[in-house]
């Protein structure tokens, strides 16, 4: 007589809505997704920028459809929090030791957030946002 272990049953794509940290770790993992898909526009642009001032024209025309802009929100929604959730993680993967003791978490994370605060208004203050 053969005994067959026991295997649980798992479905294919629930599992990641059973708990909110499954969902938040699939939901970073899709970010990654959409910031590739926008460096590759970026990309597409410098090459319409080296074939000439009509070609990029026509490439900055495309960018005003309500698809682009959909894209570009969804892409800037999904760049913040990809942003957040790394500035979060980074004190666990890069702990930071003074003497004997180790930084304390919230100010490695700050470090982080402020410094993506001023660099963040600085360069909209060189592209003349204000």
């Amino acid at each position: 007589m053969s005994r067959k272990p026991y295997v649980r049953e798992m479905p294919r794509f629930a599992w990641v809505f059973r708990h909110p940290r499954y969902l938040r770790y699939m939901t970073r993992e899709l970010s990654c997704l959409f910031i590739g898909a926008y460096t590759l526009l970026l990309v597409a642009g410098i090459g319409r920028l080296a074939e000439g001032p009509a070609a990029y024209e026509a490439f900055l025309e495309a960018l005003k459809s309500p698809l682009s802009i959909a894209f570009h929100v969804l892409a800037l929604g999904f760049a913040i929090y990809h942003s957040i959730t790394w500035f979060n993680l980074t004190p666990k993967a890069l702990p930071v030791q003074i003497g004997e003791e180790f930084a304390p978490d919230w100010v490695i994370t700050g470090a982080h957030h402020v410094i993506w605060v001023l660099l963040s208004l600085g360069i909209l203050s060189l592209a003349g946002a204000f």
